[in-house]
């Protein structure tokens, strides 16, 4: 028989599974993985660079496209260091709305995973439905900001604007008659936060749908049980974080054990696996879904009793209002000052995390007492969770690389920032 030799594949970063412009160079025995080296720098950012060169008010935008599936998580990290910088408080309503927000874009994330962890291993439809859900809450990202991806809402002393009072709607064309825009508008007929409430009481059985077709499937289990193991003891030497670190059964979440924000006022469990395998690390997303279904719900309910501002009144550091703006030439001034010099932050140096959907999201940042940094650093969890590709990989067959990748989340904007 001839004599077979192990061989060199490259593995993206034009593969569909690749999950952005990841460069994996496989060393192959046969179908099994001998070594895998992830190759990173092919969307590469400068954000951080970048982010040294303007005033601080003028970088909110670039952290929603490090990780552009968990936009204002990265958002909040970045504000929050400010803030601790200059030392201002944020009202409680904003403080509300953020942890709101947040926890909406965790559910987005874990259902961006869902549908796409899916589709690698193989199943299709719940893809769609993950998607459909997704949907409804990229009209609230829409309603708040104007936009559906890169939002900028948070700012430094608290939000953009307050919530609206009501929820764009479906208009009738010819692909949707007056019957089905009527049964689409049934929860935009008032504001925004009835429109999430009726969200927040239908997400349940749509996770019990996802979970229908996935967690007890055959097919699932036998590509994601024992795959990818880490035990608690290695999660942690590696760095590990968020889901990952969860996975492997340590309950280490930000949210508990540093809050910031209202977490502390907020009832919630903090799901964690037993194995550390892909399935479990499945099983802790799909429960983060239901958990944060719950804040979401929590939140609701206080900024529906409890109106008041959503950001602090020091003119230093807030834009005037608008109609200000339009009628008093000073206010004309201050908004052009502020927009295109920001303000100078106290010298000084910081690091503001938060619970990020893929794991621990930090900004250090230090200040010169200039309008912009002297430097910025971004903590992104996906960059610890990929250096351990190599060890979570190694003796399995090559189909297995999909799922062990597909389980770390990986976004590539903050890999390669």
């Amino acid at each position: 028989m001839a004599e077979i030799r192990s061989y060199t594949l490259n593995f993206g970063p034009q593969h569909p599974a690749a999950h952005g412009v990841l460069r994996l160079v496989l060393e192959m025995d046969g179908e099994v993985i001998q070594k895998a080296d992830p190759h990173i720098g092919l969307l590469h950012r400068a954000t951080e660079k970048l982010a040294e060169s303007k005033p601080f008010n003028q970088s909110i935008g670039y952290m929603d496209r490090l990780d552009y599936c968990s936009m204002m998580c990265n958002e909040h990290a970045y504000v929050m260091a400010i803030e601790r910088l200059l030392g201002i408080t944020v009202p409680v309503r904003a403080q509300y709305i953020r942890v709101m927000f947040d926890e909406i874009t965790r559910i987005l994330n874990h259902l961006m995973w869902l549908g796409a962890h899916g589709l690698d291993i193989g199943a299709m439809t719940v893809f769609l439905l993950a998607f459909k859900e997704r949907e409804t809450l990229m009209d609230c990202y829409e309603a708040v900001s104007g936009t559906r991806m890169h939002a900028t809402y948070y700012r430094p002393g608290g939000v953009y604007r307050d919530l609206p009072s009501e929820m764009p709607k479906y208009q009738v064309s010819r692909w949707r008659p007056q019957k089905e825009v009527d049964r689409l508008n049934e929860a935009r007929a008032s504001g925004m936060l009835d429109f999430i409430e009726d969200f927040t009481r239908r997400f349940p059985g749509c996770v019990d749908e996802y979970e229908t077709l996935l967690t007890d499937n055959r097919i699932w289990k036998q590509r994601t049980v024992n795959i990818g193991v880490v035990t608690p003891e290695r999660g942690m030497q590696l760095g590990f974080s968020g889901p990952m670190i969860r996975g492997c059964g340590i309950a280490w979440d930000l949210r508990k054990t540093q809050p910031y924000e209202v977490y502390g006022e907020l009832d919630f469990d903090v799901p964690v696996g037993v194995n550390g395998d892909c399935y479990d690390r499945y099983l802790v997303r799909i429960e983060e879904l239901r958990q944060s279904n719950r804040i979401v719900a929590q939140c609701v309910e206080w900024l529906r009793r409890n109106p008041g501002p959503v950001m602090i009144a020091d003119a230093k550091v807030r834009p005037p209002h608008r109609q200000d703006m339009k009628g008093d030439m000073e206010s004309l001034i201050h908004h052009f000052k502020l927009m295109t010099e920001g303000y100078c932050v106290p010298e000084g140096e910081t690091y503001a995390a938060v619970e990020a959907p893929k794991g621990e999201f930090g900004i250090y940042l230090v200040s010169d007492g200039a309008n912009k940094p002297y430097r910025l650093k971004c903590r992104a969890p996906g960059f610890a969770h990929l250096s351990a590709l190599e060890e979570m990989v190694s003796g399995h067959m090559l189909a297995d690389v999909v799922a062990v990748i597909g389980t770390q989340d990986i976004v590539f904007g903050e890999v390669d920032r």
